[in-house]
């Protein structure tokens, strides 16, 4: 089971492979916006990936349109309710701007 640590708090929980960085970001009692549900329309669930990115799914084209529609893009962005855990563990920068 992969290890979430979430920054700037440095929560560390365990969570499932195969859901989402919102899911496990939300069950961790963490907040984070998410306009949308997770249909890729708004982008306020937008993070950095400081560490692990391999592990998680791969960017998808919707995701990646999304992504450059957002001021302050980077290549550690993703979408949070796009990105599936896999099983490596991953740490994550809550951003206050999005």
């Amino acid at each position: 089971m992969p290890k979430l640590t979430i920054m700037p708090s440095g929560k560390i929980v365990d969570a499932e492979s195969g859901v989402t960085l919102l899911e496990a970001i939300a069950a961790a009692g963490e907040k984070i916006n998410h306009k949308c549900d997770g249909n890729v329309d708004c982008g306020t669930c937008h993070i950095f990936v400081i560490e692990g990115r391999k592990s998680l799914s791969k960017m998808q084209r919707s995701e990646n349109a999304k992504l450059d529609s957002i001021v302050g893009v980077s290549s550690k962005s993703r979408l949070a309710c796009q990105a599936l855990l896999g099983s490596e563990s991953v740490t994550v920068e809550l951003l206050s701007f999005a």
